[in-house]
């Protein structure tokens, strides 16, 4: 039994959350996690508890019948965008869906005209800070849910907790910065409130495919749909080849009785961080693209009260995510992912890395708005090149960081990349217009003032100033 303490405390995350609107299921799931933290569980998932995969079955090699049984059931078949990001990291106070990212389109803009071209609906997971944005953009695809299908339904927020007592953290100087989404594992719980799940199924829909919408190497793929319903799998993970590059993020890996589960870093021990980042060892990483069978959703729910039982995921934070001297507060969240683990008969499956093709910096923009991406006509954003030979970019975060100081120094456009291995910016520079940039290109800048990167030219090699 809870300690006197411990009730006070429960009691308390109760009435703050039920004063501020939020839905039973919601609270429910937010208590479940909150007497875990309580019980001093932390989430932790230690390297002598699991084994890493060794193989998965492989996407390029499905067959032609996959993708046939693919196209049947597509008009079944609904895609969800997680949508809830303001990029706030790259100085957005929007969504970051809204950023104009290849050929003068949005994220968004890419997304709807994929949906119409592949003749499925598409539902925004917001938050309530993208919502009003994001739908207004989405207004001018009249086609888009022709079937009456809501366009969107909110992720759920709840209280940050103060590290000291583990109590709702209290804010007043901005209120809105004690309260915190509880990581995308909440999409199962806020489909279940919002009443899109029951809609889905009475509407006829059976499958879904969900990703981030920031992840526009995401489309619908007949030949994957295909592979799931032929293995009458109720949850399928979309997993690529890990790289340096993807070694602090989630992995994939099993328990010893064989049921896979995903291991984010947050929930990595301080002494495993060595194994976790080995990606000889755990060779595969969460693309955050899933299938998911609805009605099996619809069952799981049921049985569980509503509680899937994600894993936790307790992480350290300051209240004012900008201000270190903050507040120290936990925030608890699940991962969506982390439903491979509750789903029975859940999968794997590689993937290329093409779908895969996220922007979170400024640097990955920098990459995707250039011509070593290009657009297809059915809206497919597509490498130019294998994507071994994408160049690396490394611009400097002083100057480059934020998306509106990144379009003050690229005026004219992003160069030419296509003869381009890697770029690095160190200092402030103006990228003139009509530039290219061919195989190892170092820019340095130790002037202290802004220095112009000459019109019409070509740079090669170290260019300093």
């Amino acid at each position: 039994m809870p300690s006197a303490t411990d009730m006070d405390r429960l009691t308390a995350v109760e009435h703050l959350m039920q004063e501020a609107g939020l839905p039973a299921a919601a609270i429910a799931n937010f208590v479940y996690y909150y007497q875990q933290l309580l019980a001093g569980q932390t989430g932790s998932i230690p390297e002598n508890e699991i084994l890493p995969m060794e193989s998965l079955p492989d996407a390029e090699k499905l067959l032609q019948d996959t993708k046939a049984l693919g196209d049947k059931v597509r008009s079944r078949t609904v895609v969800i965008k997680l949508n809830g990001g303001l990029g706030t990291s790259m100085g957005l106070d929007k969504a970051k869906s809204l950023i104009m990212v290849k050929n003068d389109h949005t994220f968004l803009d890419i997304i709807a005209r994929q949906v119409l071209s592949d003749g499925v609906p598409l539902i925004l997971m917001n938050s309530f800070a993208t919502r009003e944005d994001s739908l207004a953009r989405l207004r001018q695809y009249r086609q888009l849910n022709a079937d009456g299908m809501d366009l969107d339904f909110l992720q759920h927020k709840v209280p940050k907790l103060s590290r000291a007592d583990l109590l709702p953290v209290r804010y007043p100087r901005a209120p809105q910065l004690e309260w915190c989404p509880p990581g995308h594992g909440d999409i199962y719980t806020a489909m279940v409130t919002s009443g899109i799940l029951a809609r889905l199924l009475a509407a006829g829909y059976r499958y879904t495919f969900i990703s981030n919408a920031d992840n526009l190497g995401a489309d619908l793929d007949e030949a994957i749909l295909g592979y799931m319903v032929q293995q009458a799998c109720p949850f399928l993970m979309e997993v690529a080849d890990r790289t340096e590059a993807d070694k602090k993020g989630g992995h994939l890996a099993q328990r010893p009785d064989g049921k896979l589960l995903l291991r984010e870093a947050a929930q990595c021990p301080a002494g495993d961080s060595r194994s976790f980042q080995d990606i000889a060892r755990h060779k595969y990483f969460n693309t955050n693209n899933l299938w998911l069978d609805l009605a099996a959703l619809q069952t799981a729910m049921d049985q569980r009260g509503n509680i899937l039982g994600l894993p936790l995921i307790c992480n350290a934070k300051q209240v004012d995510p900008r201000d270190d001297n903050s507040t120290p507060v936990y925030q608890l969240e699940t991962a969506m992912g982390a439903a491979i683990s509750v789903f029975a008969g859940a999968r794997a499956i590689r993937v290329p890395r093409s779908r895969f093709a996220p922007v979170k910096t400024t640097n990955d923009l920098f990459v995707i708005r250039s011509d070593a991406y290009v657009l297809t006509e059915d809206f497919r954003l597509q490498p130019a090149q294998p994507l071994a030979h994408l160049p690396v970019i490394d611009l400097d975060g002083r100057y480059f960081k934020l998306v509106d100081a990144f379009e003050q120094r690229l005026p004219f456009g992003i160069p030419q990349l296509a003869a381009c291995q890697s770029l690095t910016v160190i200092g402030d520079v103006l990228f003139g217009k009509n530039i290219r940039l061919k195989g190892t290109v170092t820019i340095r800048n130790t002037t202290g003032q802004q220095v112009l990167l000459e019109p019409d030219s070509t740079l090669s090699g170290e260019i300093n100033f």
